[in-house]
Parts: structure tokens; sequence; C-alpha cells
């Protein structure tokens, strides 16, 4: 079975269909991103990594974005190959383009912290499953978890969640304990629509022992 990420489709996907694939899943997460950020909210994996420098530095959230996924592209390259990290780049670029456009044509002034989890959890997830199933990721843990997914069969989504769970943990050094909580909420949410939604690749039955289609 191929071991590189974007094998557990049928097919290839027509560039035409990544590039819609990839639009659409940056404006998912970058508006769950915005209605995080109204609520002052954080999140688990690199955006939430890149929260904390933002907070922390006052740099944009954009910037951020792509310095913290710099290892993980890196990582990325050496682990899938050329095809899967050429996409992530494309995807951590647009999204950083995203959230800073997001920002000058959308403002939400305010939400109620328990929404703002949920309904930012949800697109972030969302944004994810679009991805992976155009063999992407925004990079950074989602490189680790698609990588461990493959080679060792965890579930990507239950990776993802112990790094997030980490990293919004961290978030009590800077941002007040009730918003951490409500963060955490939001963390849990993104992982389990991954873990209810996103599923190894299972051999065909059909098919010779080398083609592969998604669940």
């Amino acid at each position: 079975m191929d071991q590189r990420p974007g094998s557990d489709v049928a097919s290839p996907h027509p560039l035409l269909n990544d590039a819609q694939g990839f639009a659409t899943a940056i404006l998912l997460v970058g508006l769950g991103l915005a209605i995080l950020h109204s609520a002052q909210l954080l999140t688990g994996g690199i955006p939430g990594v890149a929260f904390l420098m933002s907070y922390a530095t006052g740099w944009p959230l954009g910037w951020t974005l792509v310095i913290v996924n710099l290892p993980f592209i890196a990582f990325a390259w050496r682990a899938f190959g050329p095809g899967f990290t050429g996409k992530t780049v494309i995807v951590v670029a647009g999204l950083s383009l995203g959230v800073e456009g997001i920002g000058r044509v959308l403002s939400v002034h305010s939400a109620h912290p328990l929404f703002a989890a949920i309904a930012g959890g949800l697109l972030i997830g969302v944004g994810l499953l679009v991805l992976f199933r155009h063999g992407a990721s925004l990079g950074g843990f989602g490189v680790l978890a698609l990588f461990l997914q493959r080679r060792r069969g965890w579930s990507a989504g239950t990776v993802q969640m112990a790094c997030d769970a980490a990293i919004v943990a961290a978030a009590f050094a800077l941002v007040e304990p009730s918003r951490v909580v409500y963060s955490i909420v939001g963390a849990v949410v993104v992982n389990l629509v991954l873990v209810w939604n996103h599923r190894p690749a299972m051999p065909s039955r059909e098919a010779s022992g080398t083609e592969v289609v998604e669940r």
C-alpha cells in the first residue's frame, strides 16, 4: 500500500479540483480562526502555536503561521516527498494570506466563548478533512499525524488531539483560565471531527491489492 498522503483516494484529483479544495479549506479554516479570535480563544496544532506566538510578540497571525510551520515542512519533504510538501506549502501560504485577508473584510466583534469554540472547531475540522481528501494538510502536527497513521495505523485525530492538549495547556501562561477551558473544547471539537470522519485507506476487495479506496 502506498504510504504517502493522498494515496487513500481512488484516483488522483485533477488540478482544478485540488485548487477548489484548497480554496474551500483555506476559507473554512480562516473563518474558524477568526471566530476563535473574536472570543479571545486559542486552538490546537500549529495554529495554536501561532496564536501563542502572535499574542506574545504582537506579530500578525498570518506571519507566525508561516514561521512555526517551517520545521514541519522540512519533515514533510523527507517523509512524504515533494508532491505532498508542495501542496502543503501552497496551503500554508494561502492560509497565511487568507487569515490576513479575512481580517480585513470580516469583523466578528463578539461571540459567546462556547459558541465560538464549537463553531470554530467544526469549521477548522471540516477544513482539515477537505485538505486530507486532496492529499495535503495545514502542515505542523497534521503532517506528523498523517505520518503515524500511515506507518503505525494510529488515528490521525487521536494523535492530533494529544498534541493539541499539550499546546492548549501551555496557553495557561498567556490566557485567562476560563478562555483556556473554552479553547480546549474547541480543540476537542476539531479532533472529534477527524476521529469520526477520517479513516486510513483500506484495500479495495475488487482491486488487485494495490488500489485503495477511501472509507
